[in-house]
């Protein structure tokens, strides 16, 4: 197979395995799913759907929340770990939204990362999700999946972005990204992976991927 073969086989599988794709985070607006996505650092989607519901009830916009005190919105969020980072995170961006962006969550990159605690990664997934507009956020499984397939050398998550973005149409971004991240906990895992339930990396993988597991 050609790399723009593999590229459609990869497309084509994940389109009938996701016709409907949910969203991991659990979110009501662009605010929310800010939060969200800077909560699921380091953290689990499963784990951060579970204590958002405590946190939007007693916060739910940058103007309700910047009435808590950092400490307060560390005990709520504990839970999901790295709590004294991400609660200075959340109450200095929300306080920034309010002075510099009405209350609003920007839909612009450079503005979105200018904000404490918002790296590339949460950028993305905000202007992708909340915004459609065209992105492709690298977590974890996009980043060991497109090593398996074969579509960037696994260098750093850096390269895979732009790997992802020079392979894949850029109308199908979005969805894909997010197709990439179940088609990776359902059935290409970093642990417990078997690769006989895992056909696009049986089909198009990596020749050293494939030979360590068929040894």
């Amino acid at each position: 197979m050609t790399k723009k073969e593999k590229v459609a086989f990869t497309i084509n599988t994940l389109e009938k395995l996701y016709p409907e794709i949910p969203i991991p985070l659990d979110h009501k607006d662009p605010y929310t799913l800010l939060i969200a996505v800077l909560l699921s650092a380091q953290s689990t989607d499963v784990r951060v759907n579970k204590i958002t519901p405590i946190l939007f009830a007693r916060a739910s916009t940058p103007t309700e929340m910047v009435k808590l005190t950092v400490e307060e919105i560390r005990d709520i969020i504990r839970p999901v770990g790295l709590s004294p980072m991400k609660s200075k995170g959340i109450y200095g961006l929300s306080k920034i939204l309010i002075e510099k962006h009405q209350g609003k969550v920007p839909k612009d990159f450079e503005a979105l990362e200018a904000l404490p605690a918002v790296g590339h990664k949460t950028a993305s997934v905000v202007m992708s999700q909340a915004f459609g507009v065209p992105a492709f956020p690298v977590d974890t499984h996009i980043h060991r999946l497109m090593y398996r397939w074969g579509f960037t050398n696994g260098k750093n998550v850096v390269q895979t972005e732009r790997d992802a973005k020079r392979l894949f149409p850029r109308e199908k971004w979005n969805d894909l990204h997010l197709q990439i991240i179940w088609y990776g906990r359902e059935y290409s895992p970093a642990r417990g992976w078997n690769i006989e339930k895992d056909i696009i990396t049986q089909t198009i993988g990596r020749k050293s991927v494939l030979k360590a597991q068929f040894k």
